[in-house]
């Protein structure tokens, strides 16, 4: 084996989940931080616990929402128009 070109091994490492519980290991890097463990697994505990790093979530749920209340294309654009020409009518009946 080639000396000088493996990464030192740390046997007292510290390993610290999102859910606070803390670990001793041994790794090659003296901390590191997790976001699930076997204390808050959904596989261990049977709760579901949904990691969401990159909003993906919440961005399903606004375009799944859109998609249900509102209509999209051209036939929703020109009534949304007609609806804005109807409104500009009364206010202009209004102000005489």
């Amino acid at each position: 084996m080639k000396k000088e070109i493996h990464p030192n091994y740390t046997t007292n490492a510290k390993i610290t989940c999102a859910c606070g519980a803390t670990y001793k290991i041994g790794s090659t890097s003296p901390e590191l931080q997790v976001e699930l463990c076997a204390a808050c697994h959904p596989f261990y505990t049977g709760k579901q616990k949904i990691i969401d790093t990159a909003r993906r979530v919440e961005k399903f749920q606004e375009r799944s929402a859109l998609k249900t209340g509102a209509k999209t294309g051209k036939k929703a654009k020109a009534a949304k128009r007609s609806a804005q020409k109807v409104a500009k009518r009364e206010e202009k009946e209004k102000a005489q």
